[in-house]
């Protein structure tokens, strides 16, 4: 099984978790726009695939970030970054987006975020931002097989 899912705009990534202090007491919650993204991608998922049951086993999750090219960019420079010939080093960074993507999902797509066994990530440049991510089933034997780095048992 492979799930697709384009989630428009600028990917975020998943932001640390902030202390508040209320009187004698620090409470920790999740920043709000860490909250709405992660709402964002369960809603989109739900729309597309509105009766879905939950994934079980171990799976593999791909995704492209397509973040925006600064509009301070030459137009040499911003033909080079389209056709991905320069890389984006700018935030979020590609670890944050993964974790947003995989607690996101939780219990929608799959039932637990540690059902993720290999999870390859790419950032590129876009004139439209947005994420593209693929999730699969069937196909995770066959790439570990045929793209696992040497074992030292």
């Amino acid at each position: 099984m492979k799930i697709e899912l384009t989630i428009p705009g600028e990917p975020k990534g998943k932001q640390r978790p902030r202390a508040k202090r209320m009187g004698r007491f620090t409470g920790i919650y999740t920043p709000e726009k860490t909250v709405n993204y992660e709402t964002y991608i369960k809603e989109l998922f739900v729309i597309k695939y509105p009766d879905f049951m939950p994934l079980e086993g171990p799976l593999m999750l791909q995704f492209t970030a397509y973040v925006s090219i600064p509009a301070s960019t030459s137009q040499k420079k911003k033909a080079l970054m389209s056709e991905g010939l320069i890389i984006p080093e700018k935030t979020p960074d590609i670890d944050n987006i993964l974790k947003i993507i995989m607690d996101a999902l939780e219990s929608v797509a799959y039932k637990r975020d540690s059902q993720i066994a290999v999870a390859i990530n790419v950032k590129l440049y876009s004139d439209r931002p947005r994420l593209e991510l693929k999730i699969y089933q069937e196909q995770l034997q066959f790439w570990l097989q045929n793209n696992i780095f040497e074992r030292e048992d």
